[in-house]
């Protein structure tokens, strides 16, 4: 079954944390993941965002990222997919 992570964070230290995107999707596709979404300007269609950026991914492991977590305050969520029957 994919897990799905849902990160949203406020960027505070750019320059580290383009350092972490820079090395990111290498890591991502090591553990077998995808990069579904990254959007610094989501659509806010109810109450109220204090994020600078949400991301969607699809991944079966997860890689700790120091600079990730010392260049931002992130809310990361983890949801399990679900089974479609036809």
């Amino acid at each position: 079954m994919t897990v799905y992570a849902i990160a949203q964070l406020r960027i505070h230290d750019r320059a580290r944390y383009q350092r972490y995107v820079a090395a990111f999707m290498p890591i991502l596709a090591r553990y077998g993941g995808r990069l579904l979404a990254a959007d610094e300007h989501p659509e806010v269609t109810e109450g109220q965002w204090d994020r600078d950026k949400v991301v969607l991914l699809a991944f079966p492991v997860r890689e700790i990222s120091a600079d990730r977590l010392a260049a931002a305050d992130t809310v990361a969520l983890l949801v399990r997919g679900v089974t479609t029957v036809p």
